[in-house]
């Protein structure tokens, strides 16, 4: 099946060099409008909204592999073969997409405010169970404050009520297919195969993804340089845009020069350069950068055996949390017990492909109801959220349950979830 074609639009010269600029979670394009002038003087500047985002056709997509995916298909309809890219947080992630699954279009990378992992999948699935549960609004509402700093807030109403309104108007079920992407999302292990020239870019501030995540991208990417931008939180190229766009323009117009992936070798030709480079910003920012050594991974070989698929999808559909919780009071006597569940019910069962988790969880509920097993009953709740049922489908399941495995049952069942329900997806002020 074609993947669809991404929202995009084009400014600079048709005949320069295409610059790829990659917007975050719950932006539109419009997050670089004041990037966009300085830049488009040399290069092409290529700018895309994620699915559902300003307007843009809600195609959800569920991974980070998918969405550039999308991406590589938008720009090969539009003959763009090589190109540079810049990325802030979910962008920057499609960037390092890009540059591991697909490093001869590559010709040069910025990741800003990113991180190898971002945060915890079990934060990102409950945001999907809040927006899933009370749209949008509350996520909204809360945006300035992960992506400002409290004085840039206070001193710019405008673009804080913009950011409010952008977020609002993003789809819901595209922007919980996001959460999706990035709860699973994990380069750690891959960081030493980026190959192309890195500039890794991001906030003093940054309460989200800071200083010490881009350290991390620094230290395993092999030819990577860090520059932080003081006074700046998450969304750097709004709150410092001067300070970004000198960054931008001096790693570009220089990392630019690389050779080319040669597919031939399959390799990336990268100029180590003769001392530490410094990153400078314009006189008031002083941004920092420093370089770190990579560390490389290991290979990873040999057949993973069911354990390891179950111990995945049990964090994705229980939370870690949860899951840390139950192996950590494992002992000698239920030490068994929890490897056999994690093998046999998560490996064998829920990893099946034949029902979706979504099928799978109101089975669960349901056979939950029928043997009393209330303790489990409250854990699978969270996990029916998790997976996408809302509580108005959980509401039915209960009731169903109530004809076929008795009132009392479903009674308690009742006060259980509701419960659950309450705490999961009643927005944290």
């Amino acid at each position: 099946m074609k993947s669809p074609a991404l929202q995009y639009r084009f400014d600079g010269p048709e005949d320069a060099p295409v610059l790829i600029l990659g917007p975050s979670l719950g932006t539109t394009w419009h997050m670089w409008d004041r990037q966009v002038p300085e830049l488009a003087k040399q290069w092409r500047v290529f700018r895309f909204d994620l699915p559902g985002h300003g307007g843009a056709p809600a195609y959800p997509a569920g991974s980070v592999t998918e969405l550039a995916e999308r991406l590589l298909a938008t720009l090969d309809g539009l003959g763009v073969q090589r190109f540079g890219y810049a990325g802030c947080a979910l962008g920057g992630a499609i960037g390092a997409e890009l540059a591991l699954r697909h490093p001869e279009r590559l010709a040069s990378l910025t990741l800003i405010a990113a991180s190898p992992r971002f945060g915890t999948a079990d934060e990102f699935r409950q945001r999907g169970v809040i927006v899933r549960s009370n749209g949008l609004d509350p996520i909204a509402r809360t945006s300035p404050e992960r992506w400002f700093t409290q004085g840039f807030a206070a001193a710019q109403p405008a673009i804080t009520e913009w950011a409010v309104q952008m977020v609002r108007t993003t789809d819901p079920g595209c922007y919980i297919a996001a959460c999706e992407a990035l709860a699973s999302f994990d380069i750690h292990a891959e960081l030493g195969r980026i190959g192309v020239p890195t500039l890794v870019l991001v906030g003093s501030d940054d309460q989200v993804t800071g200083p010490a995540e881009a350290r991390t991208l620094v230290a395993g990417i092999p030819d990577a340089r860090l520059a932080v931008v003081p006074g700046a939180s998450h969304l750097v190229p709004v709150e410092q845009p001067a300070a970004v766009t000198d960054l931008l323009v001096r790693h570009f117009s220089t990392a630019w020069q690389q050779p080319a992936y040669d597919s031939s070798t399959g390799q990336m030709a990268v100029v180590v350069p003769q001392a530490s480079p410094v990153v400078a910003a314009p006189q008031q920012m002083s941004p920092v950068a420093e370089i770190a050594p990579a560390v490389q991974p290991e290979a990873v070989l040999g057949r993973p055996d069911p354990y390891d698929a179950g111990l995945k999808v049990r964090r994705e559909v229980l939370g870690d949390a949860h899951v840390d919780r139950a192996l950590a009071q494992a002992d000698e006597f239920s030490g068994d017990f929890q490897e056999f569940i994690t093998r046999y019910a998560w490996g064998e069962i829920w990893d099946r492909p034949g029902l979706d988790r979504r099928s799978r969880s109101c089975v669960t509920l349901t056979a939950l109801v029928a043997g009393g097993h209330l303790d489990e009953l409250a854990f699978h709740t969270r996990a029916a959220l998790r997976n996408g049922l809302t509580p108005v489908e959980i509401k039915e399941v209960l009731l169903q349950a109530a004809v076929y495995c008795g009132v009392p049952a479903a009674n308690s069942a009742f006060k259980v979830a509701q419960q659950v329900i309450r705490e999961e997806t009643t927005p944290q002020e």
